[in-house]
């Protein structure tokens, strides 16, 4: 099995909705405000409403649960969807209360996107696995290197 480096992903948040503690641990809300895909097959902007639902358990792991659409530069559609698991360690809670940013190997916060799109040039994306490790950008976002399972 090989991993391919396909695309970069960033998006910047505003600051969490906190939705409160709940019987499943904290849930908080966060929305995407901008955000860019770069890589060699495809580039663009997200658009629309999106977001990430995280649910941080007492165990010190965020569940992440994201909805987004990217609208690429050639004006294809793509809607993307993820899963994954995020670390809440002081790197990470230092980060997110000063809006500053960790390096990849500062906490474990890995994610499984899959894309869904109709346009026949990026079909590619619909019949491929996925996964990303992401870290906290600086000014309150979130970069991820995203890979192909080939």
């Amino acid at each position: 099995m090989e991993f391919v480096h396909e695309l970069t992903y960033h998006a910047m948040l505003k600051a969490p909705l906190p939705i409160g503690d709940g019987p499943f641990g904290t849930r908080m809300y966060f929305e995407a405000t901008t955000g860019v895909v770069e890589g060699a097959r495809i580039r663009g902007s997200l658009v629309g409403g999106g977001g990430d639902w995280i649910l941080v358990g007492p165990d010190g792991y965020g569940r992440l649960d994201v909805r987004a659409q990217i609208e690429t530069d050639d004006g294809a559609f793509i809607y993307v969807q993820y899963h994954g698991l995020l670390h809440m360690n002081e790197k990470v809670q230092a980060a997110m209360a000063g809006a500053s940013a960790t390096a990849f190997e500062d906490q474990y916060f890995r994610t499984t996107p899959r894309f869904e799109t109709g346009d026949a040039r990026y079909a590619w994306l619909n019949q491929s696995v996925f996964v990303a490790e992401g870290r906290i950008v600086e000014g309150f976002g979130v970069e991820y290197r995203v890979f192909r399972v080939k």
